[in-house]
């Protein structure tokens, strides 16, 4: 017969295996459950204000005519509506179901705060998995290192980047401008860029790095087929491998943004950048390295910048 101390174990171990067999079994928290609903990274920053007022007051706005909800929040109903259509529903009332059946199954249940910490704190946790997700592409960095050669040897070398992208773009011909010789920067669409693109060909260039991030223009498509139509080649950073875009392009590095606050954030597409700079400067060493010492020499003449 086993002790009172065995049979005291033997309940606890029972005890905690029921429990975790509880949690494995528990849903996930509200705002777990409606990030995982409305992420998508073509919500625009209007959208993605209400989905960020659903979270933050999802058992009273759960039960919000479409009205009150549009008030709350600020937007038209209209708004509201593209909004439900944008993440997956008819319209209002099947969205407005499928919250209240969330906020029905969420009462007695753990605090958001307990489950998943803060909203900035989701968007950090989302970028960390694009951040994963990156360097399992980079265990087989053969195509990147073939890109970079190539963007190497262009000259000049175009680097694109419209509307949001531009500050990617704006930080990728900065730090290019180390390394090679001539880096023309288009962050202007229309007919700037098209002349940009063509002077580029004419000039002997044969590369066009492009980046776009969402919300996708309609205007980097165009210029890639501007591009493309001139002769040049092009290679493409934006968040998703399929669709018109990806289809322009010669070559696709897709690398997921952040979607989880109003404006997205750019760590995965920031060093995809990173990695491509790098590529190039393994490609032509003695270029770069003559180039660096160089530019060392003037910024020390010129005092660029401030001393440690």
């Amino acid at each position: 017969m086993p002790s009172q101390q065995q049979a005291r174990a033997q309940a606890s171990a029972i005890s905690s295996g029921s429990a975790a067999a509880e949690d494995e079994a528990a849903p996930a928290a509200p705002a777990s459950q409606l990030r995982t609903l409305f992420d998508r990274p073509r919500l625009s920053p209007g959208q993605r204000r209400i989905a960020q007022y659903l979270i933050d007051h999802l058992t009273e706005a759960a039960f919000l005519s479409i009205t009150d909800l549009a008030d709350r929040v600020g937007v038209s109903q209209p708004s509201v509506t593209r909004f439900a259509a944008a993440v997956g529903f008819s319209g209002y009332p099947a969205l407005r179901e499928k919250l209240q059946a969330i906020a029905l199954g969420s009462i007695g249940g753990p605090s958001v705060s307990e489950e998943t910490g803060n909203e900035l704190q989701a968007a950090v946790d989302a970028e960390i998995e694009n951040l994963e997700n990156l360097r399992r592409d980079f265990a087989a960095p053969g195509r990147l290192i073939d890109i970079g050669r190539k963007l190497s040897r262009s000259t000049p070398l175009t680097v694109l980047g419209l509307r949001i992208s531009a500050s990617l773009a704006e930080y990728f011909a900065y730090a290019a401008r180390r390394i090679h010789p001539d880096v023309r920067l288009v962050t202007r669409g229309g007919s700037v860029a098209y002349d940009a693109l063509l002077q580029s060909h004419e000039a002997g260039g044969t590369w066009v790095l492009a980046f776009s991030m969402p919300r996708h223009a309609q205007e980097t498509l165009t210029a890639v087929r501007v591009a493309r139509g001139a002769g040049l080649r092009v290679a493409l950073i934006t968040d998703l491998a399929l669709g018109p875009l990806a289809d322009e392009a010669d070559v696709t590095f897709a690398t997921g943004t952040g979607s989880r606050l109003v404006f997205d954030s750019y760590a995965a597409p920031g060093l995809m950048a990173s990695a491509l700079l790098q590529a190039m400067t393994d490609a032509d060493p003695e270029r770069t390295h003559a180039r660096l010492e160089e530019y060392e020499q003037i910024s020390e003449q010129h005092q660029f910048f401030l001393k440690d």
